[in-house]
């Protein structure tokens, strides 16, 4: 299973970078970077540096990293919305060498340039190589801190579905289900990604155009927070986003231990996102974290995957670790009821639009099976932590190294040979064993 990952992520790689998927996503995206730098880490050191250092290439000169680093060799009309229609260009710190969307995705990157860095074989390099990532890293995390953090309160938010990661998850829904598109104001599109996959499987017609709606009131004010911040129907503080944020945070005050630098002002980063998430986003009736509305204080009454994210927080309380262990094992996310059956779920297995099939709406992903185990292993609880990661390899080897996969029957869907499939299942496989 090892050397059938490896060979994914070779097979993927455009010679400085790599692709999710040669098909369905042909360029360089964000977080899917940082899944891939770690998996690689274990076996590559000097091609999980490049990856990164390719990607911050793309960073804008106000520290935000674009969710997509487009291929200049890859035809435009390969992968909608393309360059052409995010003109990144309209942004004044856009950098002029490289096409970019205009959006953010989680900030996993500091957590990733750390383990790579951890197990390096060649160590001088890798402080070298923190040395250089140092700065960008921190540009990253202050954009967000500075322009994201919309009501003050120490979360970062989110203006498009896709700056989370689980496009078109029910976790949105109590947003978007209020967003009126006016008559007109959408181009005409070619929806790329039915080329490749089962339209079934993929968001929605309805769901896509307001995805494109709400990227296009971005481009109109040119990619200015302050402007859009005033005006966005979409505005998100969300546990995946922040609890990343927090995790990664805590890396960055690692990575500036290593390098001599100061690590006190993002050890008080993290706690402020701490605190925050404890204080904006759990819900104690729910036993669950929830995403908020930031301009209305709505709360998102589906409990989803993304509630587990803040078990990577070193410091969630134990008892609350103990109410999300609670609800992971629960018929909500644990299908036991069925001879065969795999976890975690993107979606509760009993909520209303639950599909199995359809994206982050029901399937099982390895990215956020990994999140939940890592999470999961810093707090102890090594036996569930046990059973997620043991669900990856029985999925990959039932289905391949899918893009996502059914909890009932571990079918894979969307792209074969996807590649952080394959770079978190070498990270499962090599990480040191639970502590007996």
């Amino acid at each position: 299973m090892l050397a059938a990952a490896r060979v994914v992520l070779d097979r993927n790689w455009l010679g400085s970078s790599t692709v999710p998927s040669r098909s369905l996503y042909p360029h360089q995206w964000n977080w899917d970077s940082a899944f891939i730098a770690i998996g690689r880490s274990w076996h590559e050191q000097s091609r999980a540096q490049q990856e990164l250092e390719v990607l911050f290439d793309g960073q804008w000169s106000n520290g935000m990293l674009p969710h997509i680093v487009f291929d200049p060799d890859t035809p435009d009309d390969a992968y909608f919305p393309g360059p052409r229609f995010w003109q990144s260009e309209r942004a004044a710190g856009c950098p002029p060498q490289r096409a970019t969307s205009g959006i953010t995705q989680p900030p996993l990157h500091a957590r990733a340039a750390l383990e790579i860095y951890q197990r390096a074989v060649d160590e001088p390099e890798a402080r070298s190589f923190l040395e250089r990532l140092y700065p960008k890293l921190v540009a990253q995390h202050e954009y967000l801190a500075g322009c994201r953090d919309v009501t003050g309160n120490g979360l970062v938010a989110i203006v498009h579905p896709w700056e989370s990661g689980l496009d078109n998850s029910p976790a949105f829904d109590h947003v978007l289900d209020d967003l009126v598109i006016p008559d007109g104001a959408l181009p005409s599109y070619e929806r790329r990604d039915l080329v490749h996959a089962d339209p079934t499987h993929r968001p929605t017609d309805d769901a896509y155009e307001r995805f494109v709606y709400l990227a296009l009131a971005y481009r109109e004010v040119d990619y200015d927070d302050a402007v859009l911040i005033d005006r966005s129907p979409f505005l998100l503080e969300g546990p995946l986003f922040n609890a990343i944020y927090l995790w990664s945070t805590h890396a960055l005050a690692e990575i500036a231990g290593i390098i001599g630098g100061d690590p006190r002002p993002h050890r008080a980063a993290a706690r402020r996102a701490h605190d925050a998430m404890l204080a904006e986003l759990w819900s104690d009736e729910a036993g669950r974290f929830v995403a908020r509305d930031a301009r209305t204080g709505d709360r998102d009454p589906n409990a989803t995957i993304i509630s587990f994210m803040p078990l990577l927080d070193p410091e969630l309380p134990p008892d609350i670790v103990d109410r999300l262990v609670g609800l992971l094992e629960s018929p909500c996310f644990h299908p036991s009821h069925t001879e065969e059956h795999y976890i975690i779920s993107s979606f509760d297995l009993d909520a209303d639009g639950f599909d199995p099939q359809r994206y982050w709406r029901g399937p099982v992903w390895l990215n956020t099976n990994w999140l939940v185990w890592r999470g999961l292993r810093q707090h102890g609880r090594h036996d569930v932590a046990d059973e997620v990661g043991d669900s990856m390899a029985a999925l990959v080897d039932r289905s391949g190294f899918s893009e996502y996969f059914s909890p009932f029957d571990g079918a894979g869907y969307g792209s074969d040979d996807f590649s952080w499939s394959a770079a978190l299942l070498i990270d499962r496989l090599l990480r040191e064993p639970p502590a007996a």
